[in-house]
């Protein structure tokens, strides 16, 4: 049987501040949006450009450490793996919503925006324990 692989990193700014909730057992989990642009120019010479928004959750402590210093308009990396879910509303129609489950997060840029302390140098993974 041959194995699949799910793997996505995006280098892009934070287009709102985090939100961390807890799940009913306690887990923290934490969204935020990364919106990546790229641009290109035509070949009649014309620029054009196209920005793509990921919606992005964290788990555990990454998802306390992705509350703590991440702040809308920062750059930012993370990867992870996609996954899509689904839900029915009140009235029995069927919703889905692709996210970006965070393994790994890296803040880019100007860390001055990023509130209390310093981050480490290396990438905030949720297998990690920092002490802050």
């Amino acid at each position: 049987m041959s194995r699949g692989l799910n793997k996505v990193m995006v280098i892009g700014h934070l287009g709102r501040d985090p939100e961390m909730r807890y799940t009913p057992s306690g887990r923290p989990v934490t969204s935020f949006s990364v919106v990546t642009t790229r641009t290109w120019t035509s070949a009649e010479g014309e620029r054009h450009e196209e920005s793509e928004w990921f919606n992005v959750v964290a788990w555990g402590n990454l998802a306390e450490i992705c509350n703590q210093y991440l702040t809308k308009g920062q750059q930012v990396y993370v990867e992870g793996r996609l996954q899509t879910r689904g839900w029915e509303d009140e009235e029995g129609k069927k919703h889905y919503r692709t996210e970006l489950v965070a393994s790994e997060m890296i803040v880019l840029g100007d860390r001055r925006h990023t509130g209390a302390g310093s981050l480490p140098d290396e990438p905030a993974t949720n297998s990690d324990q920092f002490a802050f």
